[in-house]
């Protein structure tokens, strides 16, 4: 057995085009992980995915920027700014809630707190244990709250919700389907054949999926920005006056922290690998995402740092490799991070991405890092995300 380890840009998009290696990230945390979309491979993958996208489309997604979400970050931020403060890192989590169970498909006929606190407390499990990979805490104990934690959201959360939808079915009324992935999954299910614990599985992991990489690109991106304008303090106009500037922001962040530092992978068959390297079924092909993003031959001398103003490489993305490539380029790019601007983009009529829109509104509220709380790094996981980001508010913007 050996490992290949990619560190270069151009050899890392090379390596996550190759189609005979399968995704091998979250072999750890297959308790909640097996078998779901990101870790299909081959036709199963491709079959599954052409179904889900039905989902992900611009139509859907300007339907949530435009209507949706704007009402959902204005209720989930006017407590905070009452209070004048919040923890950015539990906010994001609050906030990406209601979007992430409404494309996964599950229904909150309460929508009170208690079943808030519930949902958001099994999608943090839900979450530890697709990371188990990265986790520093005892595997076997995660395993068994993930175990547990889908029991319950079985219970409480999916059959309710698949009760509805199949009832909605048999009434044979394609226009008042809901637009989320559980009732394509269920319209679909000849063809699928798809087991009750995948299925389960499934929805548990775009439960936790949209939120568990937007909120720490959110933190992220919220904190270069600050830093930056520290640094710049002219160009605050540009952050609050300038949308397409404050989504650049975002990608450029997003580059310096993808989600996942690495990529993994495993061969399905023998493969040539870039650097005239050949592996077998029993390597393991690591991915350096963090270095890959850095690559001054690709980025500039200044890769290794938050510059807004950079242009994009030639045709490469501002974003780097941090939404993937190839089979498993991730499926809610679009909807995270909208789409790239042109130099004739009309900002009145762009698809931002929820994250940007975040952004912009917590920048219209003044809001800034909380110089008496430090923030700190998540310290269950070895990723580099932060677990903990306090922020305070303009107090008279807090008063609007």
């Amino acid at each position: 057995m050996a490992e290949h380890i990619f560190t270069e840009y151009n050899d890392a998009t090379q390596a996550l085009r190759i189609k005979d290696l399968k995704q091998s990230l979250y072999d750890d945390g297959e308790v909640i992980m097996d078998k779901v979309l990101v870790c299909l491979h081959g036709d199963e993958h491709k079959k599954r995915r052409k179904l889900e996208n039905k989902i992900f489309t611009r139509e859907i997604f300007q339907k949530y920027e435009n209507i949706i979400f704007p009402k959902t970050i204005n209720e989930t931020l006017d407590p905070y700014k009452e209070t004048g403060e919040m923890d950015l890192v539990d906010f994001g989590f609050r906030v990406l809630l209601n979007l992430t169970a409404d494309f996964s498909g599950i229904d909150r006929p309460l929508k009170s707190k208690k079943e808030t606190e519930t949902l958001l407390r099994l999608l943090k499990i839900f979450a530890s244990g697709a990371t188990l990979h990265h986790s520093t805490r005892d595997h076997d104990e995660v395993k068994t709250e993930v175990r547990e934690a889908l029991k319950e959201f079985d219970r409480d959360f999916l059959t309710p919700s698949i009760e509805r939808r199949k009832s909605i079915i048999n009434q044979n009324s394609n226009e008042d389907l809901p637009n989320d992935i559980l009732t394509v999954l269920l319209v679909n299910d000849d063809q699928l054949n798809m087991p009750y614990d995948v299925l389960q599985r499934e929805i548990a992991f775009y439960l936790l999926a949209g939120a568990q990489t937007s909120i720490h690109s959110l933190v992220h991106a919220f904190h270069e920005i600050h830093t930056w304008l520290e640094n710049n303090p002219s160009r605050k106009d540009d952050i609050t006056n300038d949308p397409i500037f404050v989504q650049k922001c975002f990608l450029e962040s997003t580059r310096l922290h993808p989600s996942s530092p690495v990529a993994l992978r495993k061969p399905v068959c023998p493969v040539q690998l870039p650097g005239n390297k050949s592996a077998d079924v029993d390597d393991n092909i690591v991915i350096d995402l963090y270095n890959s993003n850095r690559d001054k031959k690709i980025f500039g001398d200044d890769a290794d740092k938050f510059n807004p103003d950079r242009e994009t490489p030639n045709g490469q993305n501002l974003y780097g490799l941090s939404f993937g490539l190839g089979m498993h380029s991730c499926i809610g790019r679009n909807l995270a991070a909208g789409v790239n601007s042109k130099p004739d983009t009309d900002p009145n009529n762009h698809h931002y991405g929820t994250v940007t829109m975040i952004i912009r509104k917590l920048i219209s509220c003044n809001a800034i890092p909380d110089i008496n709380k430090p923030p700190r790094m998540d310290e269950k996981t070895k990723r580099p995300n932060w677990g903990y980001y306090p922020i305070t508010f303009n107090s008279e913007e807090t008063q609007k």
